[in-house]
């Protein structure tokens, strides 16, 4: 009886810290969630607010992906889109920093880690072609080909490898 007793408690226990955690983790997506919502036009001042934002997330939740891949995301997306603008640099090495703390992270999805990888790269390529053309074109390359290897589902490596695709067709 008192075996029975002691397995419901364990059991008990475990299912209360599933639950715990999976809670955190919707607090967390939410606050993410949140933070990307605020920005409605994507201005330098919008997408620097958010990055704080999710960095503030990321120290709330270190061992959390999402906070990091996030910010790298939000990061790179206004640096390719405003390449020359002057906190494109400041917003390239959070990305660049973001994208570090994933490939240190533990359990991290390897197939987002090089999506953001690529990515970073393929912004590089559009802040000066002529220059970094020839210098990233195959780590743009095989960090896509990897992601989509390790994820063939993988919607954001699809997507940016197409755009990469379509603007060296360009070229």
């Amino acid at each position: 009886m008192t075996s029975l007793i002691s397995k419901k408690s364990v059991l008990a226990i475990v299912f209360m810290a599933v639950i715990s955690v999976c809670n955190a983790q919707n607090q967390m997506m939410a606050l993410i969630g949140r933070s990307m919502g605020k920005v409605q036009e994507p201005t330098a001042e919008a997408v620097t607010n958010c990055v704080a934002e999710l960095k503030r997330i990321d120290a709330m939740y270190p061992d959390s992906l999402a906070p990091k891949y996030y910010t790298a995301l939000q990061s790179l997306n206004f640096a390719v889109s405003n390449p020359h603008d002057e906190q494109t640099e400041n917003l390239m090495a959070e990305a660049d920093q973001a994208i570090k703390k994933m490939e240190e992270l533990d359990g991290a999805d390897e197939s987002d880690v090089c999506t953001m990888k690529g990515f970073f790269y393929m912004v590089r390529i559009v802040q000066d072609p002529a220059k970094n053309g020839q210098k990233y074109y195959l780590e743009v390359m095989r960090n896509y080909e990897k992601a989509l290897k390790l994820n063939p589902d993988n919607a954001v490596a699809k997507q940016l490898q197409e755009k990469f695709y379509e603007g060296m067709s360009q070229r």
